[in-house]
C-alpha cells in the first residue's frame, strides 16, 4: 500500500538534498540515484512477467486444473495487477519526488487498487499456508472437492475483504489526496489505520504463525513416531507367525531382526516435508518484506512520529518485492511447473 511520503526519493538517496526533490532534473542525478532507478523497473517488469507466465501456465496445463493450483492462481492474479497497476504510478510518485501531479481521480484509482491488490496477495499467501496445514493434518477428510470447495470459498472471503479495506476511505472514511501539498496517500485517519493495518497485515500474520506452528508441530510428532518404530530388534530365534495386515521386508543380521515396513507413509512424509518447507520459506519471506511497512503505517498515524521518507520509501518497495517472490517459492518446490515452462512455447498442453 502506498503513500505520497512513501516514494523513494532517489535526489536524497543521492545525496542530494533538493528543495523540490525531482530527481528528473540533471543536478540531482547520480550514479546511485540512475541504479536505483534501474533496479525498480527491472523488479517492475520482473514482477509482472513472472506472475504472468504463472497464469499462462495454469491456464494452458490441465494438470494445473485442480487445488491447489486455484490458490496460486488468484495470488498471481493479486501479484500481476500490483505490478501492473500500483507500481508504475508508485514509480512515477517517486520521480517527481512524491509530488502526486494526476489529480484526485486518478490518487483515488491508485491507493484503492493499491491497497485492494496488496492486501489480496496477502490473504491469498494466508490461503496457500491453511490449505497446506489442512491437507496435512486432515489428509483423509480433506479430499479433493473438500479442498477445492474450501478454497473457492476463501479466495472470495480475500477479494471481498481486500475490497472492503480498499473502498473504505471513498466513504468518507479519510481523504487520500491533499491538494494543497499535492499529496496522495492511504488515508491517515486513525480509526482507519488500525483498521486496515490489522485486517491487511496482523490478522492474515497472526493466521500463518499459527499455521506454521502447528505444521511444525505436526511433521515433528510423526517423524518421532517413525523414528520410534523404525528398527525392532527380535529375539535371535524367531517363528513364523500369521502375517500382519502391514507389507513387511524382514532380514537378520546376526543377533537382531530389523524389520522395515512398506505402508506408503515414507512417501507422504516425503510430501508433507516439503510442503512443510514451502510454507515455512513463503511466510518466513512473506513476514520480511511486509512487516516494516506495516509498522510504520500502524504507528506514524497514532504517534504523529517523523519517519524519514527514505526509509518509508524503502519499506514500500520492499512490501512490493513480496509479489516477485511469492511466485518463485511456489515453482522451486514444485517440479510440474518446471515441466510445463519447458513446454509452454513448444507445444500447447
Amino acid at each position: 500500500m502506498a503513500t505520497a511520503v512513501d516514494g523513494i526519493n532517489v535526489s536524497v538517496v543521492g545525496g542530494n538534498h533538493s528543495s523540490e526533490g525531482n530527481v528528473l532534473k540533471r543536478d540531482n542525478f547520480s550514479i546511485f540515484s540512475i541504479l536505483i532507478l534501474t533496479l525498480l523497473v527491472i523488479l517492475i517488469i520482473a514482477t509482472f512477467l513472472w506472475n504472468l507466465l504463472i497464469l499462462v501456465t495454469i491456464l494452458r496445463v490441465k494438470t494445473f486444473h485442480r487445488v491447489p493450483h486455484n490458490l496460486v492462481a488468484s495470488t498471481a492474479v493479486s501479484d500481476v495487477m500490483v505490478a501492473a497497476l500500483v507500481m508504475p504510478l508508485s514509480l512515477v510518485n517517486e520521480l517527481s519526488g512524491r509530488r502526486w501531479l494526476l489529480g484526485r481521480l486518478l490518487c483515488h484509482v491508485w491507493i484503492s487498487f493499491d491497497v485492494l491488490c496488496c492486501t489480496a496477495s496477502i490473504w491469498n499467501v494466508t490461503a496457500i499456508a491453511l490449505d497446506r496445514y489442512w491437507s496435512i493434518t486432515r489428509h483423509l477428510e480433506y479430499t479433493l472437492k473438500t479442498r477445492k470447495r474450501i478454497s473457492n470459498i476463501m479466495i472470495g472471503l480475500t477479494w471481498a475483504l481486500s475490497a472492503v479495506i480498499s473502498l473504505s476511505p471513498l466513504f468518507g472514511w479519510g481523504e487520500a489526496y491533499i491538494p494543497d501539498q499535492e499529496n496522495c496517500h492511504v488515508s491517515q485517519e486513525p480509526s482507519y489505520a488500525i483498521f486496515s493495518t490489522f485486517g491487511a497485515f496482523y490478522l492474515p500474520l497472526c493466521v500463518v504463525l499459527f499455521v506454521y506452528w502447528k505444521i511444525y508441530k505436526a511433521a515433528k510428532f510423526r517423524i518421532g513416531g517413525r523414528r520410534r518404530n523404525a528398527v525392532m530388534p527380535l529375539p535371535e530365534i524367531v517363528q513364523v507367525k500369521e502375517a500382519s495386515r502391514e507389507p513387511q521386508m524382514v532380514f537378520t543380521a546376526r543377533h537382531a531382526t530389523i524389520t522395515f515396513q512398506t505402508d506408503g507413509e515414507t512417501w507422504r512424509e516425503q510430501k508433507e516435508k516439503k510442503a512443510a518447507l514451502m510454507v515455512g520459506i513463503l511466510i518466513g519471506v512473506f513476514v520480511l518484506c511486509w512487516i516494516p511497512f506495516f509498522i510504520t503505517e500502524l504507528v506514524n498515524p497514532l504517534c504523529s512520529c517523523n519517519i524519514p521518507p527514505v526509509w518509508k520509501s524503502i519499506f514500500l518497495w520492499l512490501g512490493y518485492s513480496n509479489s516477485f517472490f511469492n511466485p518463485l517459492i511456489y515453482t522451486a518446490f514444485n517440479k510440474n511447473y518446471n515441466n510445463a515452462f519447458k513446454n509452454l512455447f513448444v507445444r500447447q498442453r
